[in-house]
């Protein structure tokens, strides 16, 4: 196997790290190079695996940068959660003969592609691309997109339509578009539902809205959705997983659908989705119950 190393040596125990696996890899792999700068250019290097030591940002901005190609990524996570990067730094060593021989499993994770455009462009029906082809403004996530009401922070207002010309208003500090990927980052922190993997759904799940009856819903991933800019904050953004912003003007209409782009994400055979979710999300903890003096 051709194998890339995504490093982020921001992390204080990724540097050590990477120094400890070297001899490791190099005895396995043909190990094509440790990137740690983010500037290697993903979608066309030569390799057929990727190992990303970091977290589950690091594994965000990688799959971005892989442009949709089809190579497996091993995530190990020495971040916080570790949602998408689902292996330990001991298990990467105990599965890691398991990743090169192509035995551990792989779900195929769905992304968005969400494009900006101004209201002097006429694009009824517009795919992303077509937008980023006029506007220039396009971002690829596997987590989700957020407007995000920004300074002064005062209440914003958006116009949402799901497979429809006509849309509903919403006044809040914002709005969450998630893949079941993401349906456990932001969008569970704000409410939202969390949809298992492989469920082809979007979670759209507004942000302290003004209606009190306004609540979280799930769309299917094959609909169109469309954001209408109203009014906005000089600070209003549309975030993307977190790490890649785009501009927002009164007017702009924000165009998000499923991408052709998927991730080969290898996943931790030993960990269950169920117990993930109670192991990092602490559910199922016993209620702290008062003693009574014996």
């Amino acid at each position: 196997m051709k194998l890339l190393v995504i490093a982020n040596l921001t992390k204080p125990k990724v540097r050590p790290a990477v120094e400890e696996l070297l001899p490791f890899l190099k005895s396995r792999v043909d190990l094509v190079a440790i990137d740690s700068d983010k500037v290697r250019d993903l979608s066309s290097t030569e390799m057929d695996g990727l190992l990303v030591l970091g977290g589950d940002g690091t594994l965000l901005s990688t799959a971005r940068r892989l442009g949709g190609r089809q190579i497996p990524v091993m995530g190990v996570n020495y971040g916080r959660l570790g949602f998408l990067a689902s292996f330990t730094p001991a298990e990467l060593m105990t599965y890691f003969d398991d990743f090169i021989a192509g035995k551990l499993p792989i779900s195929h994770r769905a992304m968005l592609d969400v494009a900006a455009m101004g209201k002097d462009i006429s694009c009824d029906l517009c795919d992303p691309d077509e937008v980023a082809a006029k506007s220039g403004r396009k971002s690829t996530v596997l987590n989700d997109v957020v407007v995000a009401a920004g300074a002064p922070f005062r209440m914003i207002e958006l116009e949402l339509s799901i497979d429809s010309p006509s849309g509903v208003s919403l006044f809040g500090d914002g709005l969450i578009i998630s893949t079941a990927s993401g349906s456990t980052a932001y969008n569970v922190s704000a409410g939202g539902p969390i949809l298992w993997p492989g469920v082809d759904g979007i979670c759209i799940t507004p942000l302290c809205p003004h209606s009190l009856s306004f609540r979280p819903v799930v769309a299917s991933l094959d609909s169109r959705i469309v954001l209408t800019a109203k009014r906005l904050n000089r600070g209003t953004t549309i975030v993307c997983d977190g790490q890649d912003n785009l501009s927002l003007n009164i007017g702009d209409r924000v165009i998000i659908r499923r991408s052709k782009q998927t991730l080969q994400l290898v996943e931790n055979p030993q960990l269950r989705q169920i117990s993930a979710l109670a192991e990092k999300l602490n559910w199922g903890s016993s209620p702290r119950y008062n003693r009574s003096p014996a």
